[in-house]
């Protein structure tokens, strides 16, 4: 019989209202999930551009990936305000009233120009409770960034090629979502509201930890040092090989033909070639069935 967690799943933040003036990925992406655990999410964004299109968002993401910005604000009510006019600002204290959290991500500079100075807020508001997303922390705040910057700084980019996925701005939306969490704590604990920074630097630094362990270094266990854990060519595609616990890499030794699967054994530059040579000789359909076999943790590439 299902379990009643399999039906109705947990949602922590049912009943907490959030109210999200962050744009671009990090700010959306944490409301989305926020949303996901029960929040309501509101967003206001700022005026589009009078010669933009009837309906059109301002938020930039809208403008360069609108399926990506459609997805992530999905039965969210989404305001706009010239937070710089009195009917704006109006706008923006009424839904403030309302809220539990704020979510923002302008610089410190622009949040006191809005008048969001935490100081002010909290008087004003004393039952809002703020997560404030910056590119960097500290003095560093007010330094203009992206995640590429971010990636670059902690050691994430290599070479020329630009990274799979924005990792920082995705590292710092869950930072961002770990964050209302703890606001809801925070209140549940001590009745008091909170304000947290995350830093997508921060978020940058943390994804890349292994890497700053040695973890990943090239001659690693799982930066390449391993045969068992690579990606290599196969027959009409690649295969992502992740045979590395002794019981995962004696059936992928045994197939390709390995007299030993030791440790010592699958880090000589001989298991490699071995390995590569097998491997190369297979289809995907192949190696999908092998892994199916002999319990090998594969994955097949186009």
């Amino acid at each position: 019989m299902p379990s009643a967690a399999a039906k109705a799943p947990i949602r922590p933040l049912k009943g907490v209202r959030i109210l999200s003036l962050a744009l671009n990925l990090p700010g959306p992406a944490a409301l989305m999930r926020c949303q996901a655990m029960g929040a309501t999410c509101i967003k206001l964004e700022p005026m589009a551009h009078p010669a933009a299109a009837p309906g059109s968002s301002s938020d930039p993401m809208a403008i360069y990936a609108r399926l990506a910005y459609d997805r992530m604000h999905q039965g969210m009510k989404i305001l706009t305000a010239d937070l710089k006019a009195d009917a704006g600002r109006k706008l923006l204290q009424r839904e403030l009233s309302k809220a539990d959290v704020l979510i923002t991500s302008f610089r410190p500079s622009a949040l006191e120009k809005l008048g969001l100075g935490w100081k002010a807020l909290h008087k004003a508001y004393p039952q809002l409770s703020m997560v404030a997303i910056f590119g960097a922390a500290g003095a560093r705040a007010e330094e203009p960034g992206h995640d590429l910057t971010y990636m670059a700084e902690n050691d994430l980019v290599t070479g020329l090629d630009l990274p799979a996925s924005l990792y920082a701005d995705m590292g710092g939306s869950l930072m961002v979502s770990e964050a209302v969490l703890q606001t809801r704590l925070q209140q549940l604990q001590k009745g008091k509201s909170v304000r947290l920074e995350v830093s997508l630097s921060d978020a940058a630094a943390y994804l890349g930890l292994p890497r700053a362990w040695g973890l990943t270094a090239p001659q690693a266990a799982v930066g390449g040092g391993h045969a068992g854990y690579r990606v290599y060519a196969c027959k009409d595609g690649r295969v992502a090989m992740a045979a590395l616990e002794p019981h995962f890499a004696a059936p992928l030794a045994d197939a390709a033909g390995l007299a030993d699967s030791s440790v010592q054994t699958l880090f000589t530059a001989a298991a490699h070639t071995t390995i590569a040579a097998f491997l190369a000789g297979k289809t995907r359909k192949q190696l999908n069935a092998l892994a199916v076999a002999r319990d090998i943790p594969l994955h097949t590439l186009k």
